[in-house]
């Protein structure tokens, strides 16, 4: 087994349960980590048999582009996606990080993580 991590996917989307939220916007920082057999790529070096990180940024930036009112929607929709486009991953952990959240207070972001397994 192994373990593919895309870090600090950088994506300007429109959750929250606050209509300026769903209106003007926020940043967000997105980390995805699959677990799945790395073995056949490693020795055969070929695409076809990993796990494509394009495809696991693509499943991201995708996904946040649908407004939800929780991150935790967003984050359990990254999963689902990428267990159905991705056969051999055995697990996923999606962390979905708003910054500069609008809480009345001096918060950098707020983060939630979700992660299953097949």
């Amino acid at each position: 087994m192994g373990v593919i991590k895309v870090e600090n996917i950088r994506v300007y989307a429109y959750h929250g349960c606050l209509s300026e939220e769903t209106t003007i916007g926020s940043d967000y920082r997105v980390d995805v980590s699959v677990e799945a057999d790395l073995e056949k790529s490693s020795v055969t070096d070929a695409l076809n048999d990993t796990v494509d990180y394009v495809t696991l940024n693509a499943i991201v930036v995708e996904e946040m582009r649908i407004p939800a009112k929780l991150l935790e929607a967003v984050a359990k929709r990254i999963i689902n996606r990428v267990f159905e486009n991705c056969k051999t991953v055995v697990s996923v952990s999606a962390s979905v990080s708003k910054i500069n959240p609008p809480i009345g207070g001096d918060v950098e972001k707020v983060t939630i993580v979700l992660s299953e397994s097949r």
